[in-house]
């Protein structure tokens, strides 16, 4: 198991710096797409368009200052009693006006430039998160947390992760490597590209994507290109926590090394493909899964 944040109960040392032209008073915080955003006074109502950023809202301490959500904000459980102003794809801007938020965070790729464009007509202050490396996790809790006024208990969050991350990064240095089909889809038939954050994942667990190569964060592949890589392990994750009866259809091929060797998994999509704490939990079972593989590669 990884280390619990609980024994990152440090003596913190923070130190507010006021840039030229800004008080002391002011928060100010640079978002992802270079926007700086200021606050006279720490936020005390969010609305979060991206369910993770409903997940990292309460991680840095400030879910109980969240009035708004949208679909599919499941977690914690207490996300599920938001109101609910749309999805993530489609929000309604009236419904979020009603809320009188102070504070709006948005997923840039998810939400889109529109989304921010079309904000800015509310005169309320736009956050736009966008995670694309694991650093990105608990850099994004931390200017969570000075925008809420909790960046003490965002600071501990973000130190947890980045030792649970480490400790994987450190206990699988070394490792010979395992190639790795990763699957999100079956029809298409769906991957993830080398600049997406999962492949992070199997890189600090000792994987070789398969498609690191390939154009895109989420290219379409072919069955043929699958059977002349011949990866050693699958990875799959679909759109629940169930495993896919789609997944069983890999045992038509059993000229695959991971057919052959049974090295074929399913992963929780909430805990691998959401950018928040929860990660480094996935992240330990795909070492955990990567390891049998290996193994097997060995003996």
């Amino acid at each position: 198991m990884l280390v619990n944040t609980s024994v990152l109960i440090l003596v913190l040392i923070l130190t507010t710096l006021s840039p030229r032209g800004i008080s002391a008073e002011q928060i100010s915080v640079t978002d992802s797409q270079g926007h700086l955003i200021l606050l006279t006074a720490p936020a005390q109502r969010i609305v979060a368009l991206a369910p993770h950023l409903v997940e990292n809202i309460f991680s840095a301490g400030a879910g109980g200052k969240l009035v708004g959500a949208v679909g599919y904000s499941d977690f914690p459980p207490a996300a599920q009693s938001l109101p609910i102003v749309g999805d993530f794809g489609t929000f309604s801007i009236e419904r979020i006006a009603q809320l009188k938020p102070d504070l709006i965070l948005i997923w840039g790729s998810g939400n889109g430039p529109a989304a921010w464009e079309k904000l800015q007509t509310l005169g309320i202050p736009v956050y736009v998160d966008e995670i694309r490396d694991l650093d990105d996790i608990p850099a994004s809790l931390r200017n969570i947390g000075q925008l809420a006024g909790t960046a003490e208990l965002a600071e501990l969050a973000a130190r947890g992760f980045e030792l649970d991350i480490e400790t994987l990064r450190s206990r699988h240095a070394g490792m010979n490597t395992v190639s790795v089909f990763y699957q999100i889809w079956h029809e298409p038939l769906q991957t993830l590209g080398g600049d997406h954050l999962m492949n992070q994942v199997l890189s600090l667990c000792g994987g070789n994507n398969i498609f690191a190569n390939a154009a895109g964060l989420a290219p379409v592949v072919n069955i043929e290109s699958v059977l002349i890589a011949n990866p050693s392990a699958i990875l799959a994750s679909g759109a629940g926590p169930d495993q896919p009866q789609w997944l069983q259809r890999w045992q038509d091929y059993p000229t695959l090394k991971a057919v052959q060797t049974g090295q074929i998994y399913y992963l929780d999509p909430d805990l691998i493909q959401r950018p928040t704490l929860r990660l480094a939990t996935g992240a330990e079972l795909v070492c955990q899964n990567l390891n049998k593989a290996r193994k097997h590669a060995e003996n």
